[in-house]
């Protein structure tokens, strides 16, 4: 099953639009797991046993697990996930943006090493630093688009002089990744909570790729006009909320406390959809 029909079962199972990042960061565990990096994996599975019903997918980001010497922890987080949660897709955030051989073997990290669903890249580079992952049929491959960074405008918001109606550079992302990018149906953008202006924007110029959109919760995205902008009946939203769910609580209801948080913020994305 490739990546979309992931997304979209997951949606249906769940009746969910939330993804939940796992952001490990040992100094924000609870009680006698706080400032314990080897519990990394220990958290972040409590985190997905109790949320792993409520959500569209899971989004580990690779630094908060390498940072700490966790890769391994990573591994075994990733093969827990596939375990007891075997309809819900994986992104691994990653962010990589390379050319060639290197791309190739960022490439076989995401997908081989860790089994991967789908990964996040970087488009600075061009076609050929994305055109490696395209070579694993099936799987996704999220472009950055319109991040929810304000800095983002620095290089997003230019427009291109030599380009026909001198689009935003974000634009012009979304157009390729909606055609000649998108060679076998793998390619879905990250659009940030942010700015719905512009998920709206990317949305019309994108009408049939799923969109990762982080910034809901604790950056300040606005749920109801995330979907609003960006859900499609044919075209998930895949909308990621991390520490405010993760750092629900500092005590050892923290697993309890992330469901219900997740759980309200599954809702609250599904009351908005009704009105699109």
């Amino acid at each position: 099953m490739d990546f979309l029909a992931q997304l979209q079962r997951a949606e249906r199972k769940n009746q969910s639009m939330l993804c939940v990042g796992l952001d490990p960061e040992p100094t924000k565990f609870p009680g006698t797991m706080r400032g314990e990096p080897a519990r990394i994996f220990d958290f972040c599975a409590r985190i997905v046993d109790a949320t792993k019903d409520l959500v569209i997918a899971f989004k580990p980001q690779i630094a908060y697990f390498a940072a700490h010497r966790a890769e391994d922890q990573l591994e075994l987080l990733m093969a827990h996930i596939r375990r007891v949660a075997p309809e819900v897709p994986v992104i691994l955030d990653a962010k990589r943006g390379d050319i060639g051989s290197t791309a190739e073997q960022y490439a076989r990290e995401a997908f081989e090493r860790y089994q991967a669903d789908a990964v996040t890249v970087s488009p600075f580079m061009g076609f050929d630093s994305i055109e490696p992952y395209l070579r694993y049929p099936g799987k996704g491959v999220i472009v950055l688009c319109r991040t929810s960074n304000p800095g983002g405008s620095d290089w997003q918001f230019q427009r291109l002089a030599d380009v026909d109606g001198q689009p935003r550079l974000f634009e012009h992302l979304a157009r390729l990744a909606q055609t000649d990018w998108n060679r076998n149906g793998q390619l879905g953008l990250v659009v940030g909570a942010t700015f719905p202006a512009e998920i709206e924007r990317v949305r019309q110029l994108a009408p049939t790729l799923p969109l990762l959109i982080p910034g809901v919760g604790a950056q300040g995205g606005d749920a109801v006009a995330t979907v609003k902008a960006g859900w499609r009946p044919d075209a998930p939203i895949v909308v990621n909320s991390s520490r405010a769910v993760l750092y629900a609580s500092a005590g050892d209801d923290f697993a309890t406390a992330a469901r219900r948080v997740a759980m309200e913020t599954r809702d609250l994305l599904n009351s908005a959809r009704s009105t699109v």
